[in-house]
């Protein structure tokens, strides 16, 4: 049986290997923050509202632009628009939840939490807890972020650029995501959205991400409902019919243990 203390804890020991990916990540966002003149404050303030690293980074160098505000907000807005898909998948694991819980786990939504949190949510067993999974995993991502973006933030240009730290995350999203594709439809998703995200890695804004995922989510749901169209073979069949007629194990038990005391 499983307890809050259990799935909380679980959560953060799961998210540990991405933690080590998302680090460097913070620490190059908070040399960027000080390359674009952002002040101190305000570079941590973004780590501690936003809390969304694609959104920072991007934000960080239209401000060094000094691109005007309302542009910086939209294209920010654009960015995160795939939180939106997350939410949406995550909505029929979290329905039971009130609204504080829902506010919470929306505000420590990323890429990454959202990542171990949909393949926990769908394993077998108790649902009831699972959202303080969500909630260890999210606060470890959250607290690292904070870290990470302080140390950049005071060491600054001190962080040589061939130590090539942007390439840590991608390298564990790849290692926490081939483990999980056990099927065709997953795979193809999987394969669509990589292939896209790699030849529109030059659009503006980082939109090739958007748009990646919306294909690769697209692709799914389609596959997903030719599987659920697809009718089942005369061997299938035939299963079903005789797993329907088959008696159960415990009336089989029941029967067994009379006969004994008989």
């Amino acid at each position: 049986m499983t307890t809050k203390r259990s799935e909380f804890f679980a959560g953060i020991k799961n998210v540990i290997p991405i933690l080590m990916g998302a680090a460097p990540f913070g620490l190059i966002y908070g040399v960027s923050a000080r390359s674009a003149s952002i002040p101190v404050i305000a570079g941590q303030s973004m780590s501690f509202i936003v809390f969304a690293g694609s959104a920072q980074f991007i934000t960080t160098q239209l401000i060094g632009a000094n691109v005007p505000a309302g542009i910086i907000i939209l294209t920010a807005f654009i960015v995160n628009l795939r939180h939106a898909l997350y939410s949406a998948s995550l909505t029929p694991y979290l329905k039971q939840l009130n609204t504080r819980w829902r506010l919470i786990l929306a505000y420590l939504l990323t890429d990454e939490a959202y990542a171990v949190a949909i393949i926990h949510y769908q394993k077998p067993g108790d649902m009831s807890r699972k959202h303080w999974y969500f909630l260890g995993a999210g606060l470890a991502l959250w607290c690292t972020w904070q870290i990470s973006t302080a140390v950049g933030i005071v060491l600054g240009t001190q962080i040589p650029a061939n130590w090539s730290l942007d390439f840590a995350l991608p390298l564990t999203f790849i290692a926490l995501v081939v483990p999980s594709l056990k099927d065709r439809a997953g795979t193809a998703v999987a394969a669509t959205a990589g292939i896209i995200a790699i030849f529109a890695a030059g659009m503006p804004f980082k939109l090739g991400l958007v748009v990646a995922t919306v294909v690769g989510i697209s692709i799914g749901i389609f596959l997903d409902s030719r599987n659920n169209k697809r009718p089942r073979s005369h061997k299938e069949e035939e299963m079903s019919q005789i797993s329907s007629h088959a008696e159960p194990p415990m009336a089989t038990q029941g029967k067994h243990t009379e006969k004994g005391e008989e």
